[in-house]
């Protein structure tokens, strides 16, 4: 029956063991986070005219992620560009004021003639002109200088031609007529030739493209540069493309089609891949058993099988408080490979170190061998011996002494020289006898 005993309570201090040492552990709920991080800044404000990534999608560096709408400036004549001044990241109005335009246009007619009706043949008819009507002119000096124009504007007498064939020189002196025959009759005056200034094209804002080059050949409704509105403030920026500025997750995109972005704005998180980390919140009430520095192990709740150690870099000094709890955020730094993605829910569960266990438990004792048992003095020992003789101090070799309760002390407390302790024969009987 004792022996029976002795292996229960050996079962149940084993059992108790165990539970001690799992209570020294801590798990906690956890995610995958990014341990690093990318802000896209808006170069420039303006309205998003297409979204091009989202929020969750990988992304390399140079990847569009959205696109400004601009300000669009066209050719207003057909002709030649003569001069490029402005680049994209310019602003507008700067490079106005320094060169006089962003870029100049030379239009085909590069002359006009400033005329009047007052050297017209003398009828009513030579006398009105017409915005509009075409004419011709014959050079006054050599006749073999010809042009037709058309009267572009008109001002009392006098009115204004605009060259569209034919070839002069500045200074001129030109009869007009309305027949190619330059008959006299139909002269409806005379001017005088200058050239025409190349057309100075103008924007506000900042250049984010140049479409054309010095020396280009356009049409009427062409495209000559785009701007928007603002200026880069030390941004660069080629195009109207706003894109990722590293490899990794696009953690947040803070942009939406047709909305307004301000220059200088945080648009777009990139979450770096190769630096992850797990962040979780210990309750209050357990903060005290965990502790930066402290080695955990990390199992993804979706394949348990999968594990990884990380060590605690920072438990908050500053209480959280969240769905009526109070925790303290915990972040734990690993090494993540493929299998492991942002968002991921993991358990991390602290590591009891060998230094921890001893600190925890007191150091066990060398058993007593049996030799050291023998050859021990019983009467040092204050032990019953093995040979059931009393050692001073012990028990009478007769057992207990008349007047003893039966398993019991005597009244008046123990015989003087009496330790009240059994003797080992007396043990081994009772041993026996159950």
């Amino acid at each position: 029956m004792k022996k029976l005993t002795v292996l229960i309570l050996s079962t149940l201090i084993a059992m108790a063991m165990l539970t001690g040492a799992l209570a020294d552990t801590l798990t906690l709920d956890g995610t995958i986070t990014a341990a690093e991080t990318v802000n896209v800044y808006a170069p420039i404000g303006g309205t998003v005219g297409d979204v091009a990534a989202e929020a969750g999608q990988a992304v390399r560096a140079g990847d569009v992620l959205f696109s400004f709408t601009t300000d669009k400036v066209y050719a207003e004549a057909d002709g030649t560009v003569t001069g490029v001044f402005g680049e994209p990241g310019d602003s507008a109005s700067a490079v106005a004021s320094r060169y006089g335009s962003v870029l100049y246009l030379e239009e085909d007619s590069v002359f006009s003639v400033s005329a009047s009706t007052d050297n017209a043949y003398n009828s009513t008819e030579t006398k009105f002109v017409h915005v509009g009507e075409t004419v011709w002119l014959q050079c006054r000096s050599n006749n073999a200088r010809t042009g037709v124009g058309v009267i572009t504007a008109i001002s009392g007498t006098s009115y204004t031609i605009r060259v569209t064939s034919g070839s002069f020189i500045p200074g001129d002196a030109v009869n007009c007529y309305r027949d190619a025959a330059y008959t006299n009759s139909p002269k409806i005056g005379q001017g005088t030739v200058s050239r025409v200034n190349p057309t100075a094209v103008t924007a506000s804002g900042a250049i984010v493209r140049i479409a054309v080059q010095d020396g280009d050949r356009v049409r009427r409704g062409d495209l000559l540069l785009e701007t928007l509105n603002g200026d880069f403030a030390g941004y660069s920026m080629t195009g109207t493309d706003v894109t990722a500025s590293a490899d990794g997750v696009l953690g947040s995109l803070n942009v939406n089609l047709g909305g307004n972005v301000s220059g200088g704005s945080v648009v777009a998180v990139i979450w770096m891949t190769d630096t992850m980390r797990v962040e979780a919140v210990v309750p209050e009430d357990f903060r005290s058993e965990i502790h930066e520095g402290d080695r955990v192990i990390i199992e993804l709740v979706s394949d348990e099988s999968v594990a990884y150690e990380g060590v605690v870099t920072l438990v908050s000094a500053v209480a959280e408080t969240g769905n009526g709890e109070t925790g303290y955020k915990v972040l734990v730094d690993f090494v993540p490979d493929e299998r492991v993605t942002f968002g991921m829910s993991v358990l991390v569960t602290t590591i009891e170190t060998d230094d921890e266990v001893e600190a925890a438990e007191p150091a066990d004792e060398e058993p007593e061998t049996e030799e050291e048992a023998t050859d021990e003095d019983p009467a040092e020992s204050g032990r019953p011996s093995r040979n059931g003789v009393r050692p001073e101090g012990g028990f009478p070799e007769g057992g207990f002494p008349d007047g003893m309760p039966e398993g019991g002390f005597p009244e008046g407390g123990f015989p003087e020289g009496m330790s009240g302790r059994p003797s080992s024969a007396e043990e081994t009987d009772d041993d026996a006898d159950q």
